[in-house]
């Protein structure tokens, strides 16, 4: 397998570090654990790389609580 090298802060290694299984557990390992959270797909099929992207950001939008209400959308729209 081909590597490569990324540039990520040592607030973020410190983290990946804190999810490893095992001391020996690449971070390349840790990652992909983290990938594979995201979809791919549902019964009708595959999702594009774009659509996994937006599910991620959907679902850290709701974490960090950027989201609007469904009655407030109701509201906003008049349905």
């Amino acid at each position: 397998m081909d590597y490569t090298t990324i540039q990520i802060s040592t607030n973020i290694r410190n983290r990946l570090t804190e999810l490893k299984d095992s001391p020996r557990q690449t971070y390349d390992e840790v990652l992909e654990k983290l990938i594979e959270l995201v979809p791919k797909g549902d019964e009708e099929g595959e999702y594009k790389p774009a659509f996994r992207g937006s599910i991620l950001r959907g679902l850290l939008d709701a974490r960090h609580s950027k989201t609007t209400a469904l009655a407030e959308l109701e509201k906003q729209f008049g349905t």
